[in-house]
């Protein structure tokens, strides 16, 4: 491939050599240079590939991209640019052949809901008969292809590649998270997208290694605005107006204000034999009534959002309905049902912040008892194993004190950080070290009404000890459990 095709939507200058130069593939860890090869120097937080550039070259590179000054031998092309992360997105999207030209490109942003609403959306459209592909926080979904995911948003080129094969295997949708940090770092730069979403926004990811601040944080997130030609946003989100500031897409709201252009009235909180979930009246785009299987008034806001994105690929209203009944997300208030007489759950939520909107939420529906399981990571800020020990204990009926991943540490000395917190209420507490025998305390003794919610490990399999990741999948737990209890009985 000329590189000069690739450079085609970049400003640049040829620094060194010439743009017709013939390049093999586009590659930007310095590990992987071989013959012929484009080399694009990003500038990390840890690592600088500009100070590659000589072991590249000895590697066999054929080109550089660069956005300041290397030495180089003679016969190497470089060429300078702005903003490497930039250009490797648009090198990378040429690279592949432009496929999310090819796709209807669906972007979520925001604090909350994200990973809830893309597999909503999912849901929703395959229902339809749509082939959709996912890139999120969970996963990278391809067919029938499920690869974990490193990081909510990939670098540029992974989503390039990831959307050609969505391409090559005939799939007509993506949709996918969309953090701030990879609309900071240019990993969704390259195209637009058809529709971009606003779920809404608190302050968090605050520090050194993410953002300076809650303003820089909003700026990022109000990029996509600027890269998609459909904006639907939260119409109640105190942040909403700011964040549209400079926006260049169409816009649509949805909410439960009475302005927004998809609202949700009259809700009510609804049980079920081993299932908590909401009732609603959808008005304004759409009037239909909707019913969700999953807890919480953000529920509704996941299921607004959904709707209003399902609404402009012309998925009729029977089937928005039965999908969102059908909707599940991996570790996202995950229902797991056991019994008829309680509700059990699986959860991520793995930080005050997330296991407090929980348990609230969940005592809305009045349980006979609410009961929370969770542990604290190891090798981790102590004040963490406090607070969530002091949520615990104020809002749970019980609280399980168990492990999550130690890492490094002793389970026990962990959790006995985490009764420091519960002891600044009067919550009840039982601490049993080994998970599995936690989850089986959480059962056996559980009685009718009660809500349980397993918290901290949400969509994990896999328990971390001593550096060594363990497989541990709470599904699996629940299920021996189960079994085990049963052949007792």
């Amino acid at each position: 491939m000329i590189l000069k095709t690739l450079l085609e939507r970049l400003e640049y200058t040829c620094l060194q050599g010439s743009d017709r130069t013939e390049v093999a593939h586009v590659v930007y860890d310095s590990r992987k240079v071989g013959a012929g090869d484009v080399f694009v120097c990003i500038r990390g937080t840890a690592v600088d590939g500009h100070s590659f550039a000589g072991q590249v070259c000895a590697s066999g590179a054929a080109a550089l991209i660069v956005q300041e000054e290397v030495s180089v031998p003679e016969g190497v092309t470089v060429i300078r640019v702005a903003d490497t992360r930039y250009a490797l997105a648009e090198l990378s999207a040429a690279y592949f052949g432009h496929p999310a030209e090819k796709l209807k490109t669906v972007g979520i942003t925001g604090t909350k809901g994200k990973t809830t609403t893309t597999y909503m959306i999912k849901s929703i459209l395959e229902h339809a008969g749509y082939r959709v592909g996912l890139i999120g926080t969970i996963e990278t979904i391809i067919g029938d292809c499920h690869e974990p995911a490193v990081n909510t948003t990939p670098e540029s080129y992974k989503i390039q590649e990831s959307f050609r094969k969505m391409v090559d295997a005939g799939i007509d949708a993506v949709v996918m998270e969309v953090s701030s940090q990879g609309l900071k770092m240019h990993r969704v730069s390259g195209f637009t997208f058809d529709i971009g979403i606003f779920t809404n926004l608190e302050p968090d990811h605050i520090g050194p290694n993410e953002h300076e601040s809650f303003e820089e944080y909003l700026a990022c997130k109000a990029m996509l605005f600027r890269r998609c030609r459909l904006g639907i946003v939260n119409a109640d989100d105190a942040h909403t107006q700011a964040l549209l500031e400079g926006h260049t897409c169409e816009l649509e709201t949805y909410g439960f204000s009475e302005g927004a252009d998809l609202r949700a009235t009259d809700v009510e909180l609804i049980t079920g034999a081993g299932f908590l979930g909401v009732r609603y009246a959808l008005k304004g785009l759409l009037d239909c009534g909707i019913e969700i299987h999953v807890p919480g008034r953000f529920s509704v806001y996941n299921s607004l959002t959904a709707i209003a994105v399902c609404h402009h690929f012309c998925v009729d209203e029977e089937d928005m309905r039965a999908a969102l009944k059908e909707a599940k997300v991996k570790g996202r208030i995950e229902l797991v049902r056991v019994s008829d007489d309680f509700t059990l759950m699986i959860d991520y939520a793995h930080n005050a912040m997330s296991l407090e909107s929980l348990l609230a939420t969940l005592k809305e529906y009045q349980p006979g008892r609410l009961v929370c399981l969770f542990g604290c990571g190891g090798n981790r800020s102590k004040l963490r194993r406090y607070e969530m020990g002091e949520v615990s204990g104020k809002l749970a009926d019980l609280t399980i004190i168990t492990s999550d991943n130690p890492r490094d540490e002793e389970p026990q000395a962990i959790i006995d950080d985490i009764k420091i917190g519960i002891g600044r209420t009067d919550g009840k507490y039982v601490e049993i070290a080994d998970r599995k025998e936690a989850i089986r305390y959480a059962i056996a003794n559980g009685r009718p009404g009660d809500v349980i919610v397993l918290a901290g490990k949400g969509h994990e399999d896999y328990q971390e000890i001593r550096g060594k990741k363990h497989h541990m999948d709470e599904r699996e737990l629940i299920a021996e459990v189960v079994e085990e209890l049963q052949t007792v009985t």
